[in-house]
């Protein structure tokens, strides 16, 4: 691995195809998505709109095209960002069935995949539901979970997740402040307890949401080093691309992972 490709940055979550989510709304802002990207050091990113029945229909067969028609426009536009393609997957009954017959695009056609929790609500049985996907064979990378609303009750099950082999993607922004004191807060416990493999930046736009992972990268690596920050935007994210075994990427390191919930305890920290 040359010092140039080192320090090239992979961003394996980006809702930059225009107007197939709440991402980019048109190629006009894709396009400024992708300089912005560019400019930041990230060299591939993947986009990864939202399935999610019965809102954002998607598929693997339009978000390929999609991406298709947008790579060309980069080309043509001269902006050096390769796309992959993924998807940030909600959870569903058929799932599993829907990967398997290539509904849901992977990461790249691999054995990982973005799998989004509901924001409001913890989903019943969803350790068992991980669990089961893992079962069938894939890695599920699970998205923002220092976002959810509802992390502070149930924040031993991301320990019990990682543990059992699902892999944590915290957001750039959380770790900067970008998105307040709470997600702030839990992407760096989650951190500092050894549960997070990716670092993303989960851009919609270019203006509210853009595509900057420097800055995340600058602030994992003031709590964890600067190795570790490397891995979790480039050897990770490039492993996945390349459908690694989970075991032969970089292990997280070894840290004190906290077992318990201990409601609000991120409220008496900031006095919330």
């Amino acid at each position: 691995m040359s010092h140039g490709d080192a320090e090239a940055m992979i961003d394996l979550h980006c809702h930059m195809l225009p107007g197939i989510d709440d991402g980019a709304p048109d190629l006009e802002v894709a396009l400024a998505m992708a300089r912005c990207a560019v400019a930041d050091g990230i060299t591939v990113t993947a986009c990864t709109p939202h399935i999610y029945p019965g809102l954002y229909e998607n598929n693997r067969a339009g978000i390929a095209a999609a991406i298709i028609e947008l790579q060309q426009h980069l080309h043509e536009a001269g902006i050096a960002l390769e796309l992959s393609i993924g998807a940030d997957t909600h959870l569903a009954p058929d799932l599993i069935a829907d990967i398997r017959r290539g509904h849901i695009p992977t990461l790249n056609g691999g054995r990982y995949f973005l799998l989004e929790p509901p924001h409001h609500v913890a989903p019943p049985r969803f350790e068992d539901s991980v669990f089961q996907l893992m079962a069938a064979g894939y890695v599920p990378v699970i998205t923002h979970p220092e976002r959810l609303s509802w992390i502070e009750d149930n924040y031993a099950i991301f320990g019990r997740l990682v543990h059992g082999g699902a892999w944590m993607q915290i957001t750039s922004g959380s770790l900067t402040g970008r998105f307040g004191r709470r997600p702030k807060y839990w992407s760096e416990r989650m951190l500092d307890e050894g549960l997070v493999h990716i670092l993303a930046t989960d851009a919609h736009h270019i203006d509210k949401r853009p595509p900057l992972l420097a800055e995340g990268r600058a602030a994992a690596a003031a709590r964890v080093g600067a190795t570790e920050a490397l891995h979790m935007v480039h050897t990770r994210p490039k492993g996945i691309l390349a459908d690694a075994a989970p075991d032969a990427l970089p292990c997280l390191p070894e840290r004190a992972v906290q077992t318990s919930s201990r409601p609000g305890l991120w409220q008496r920290w900031f006095g919330a």
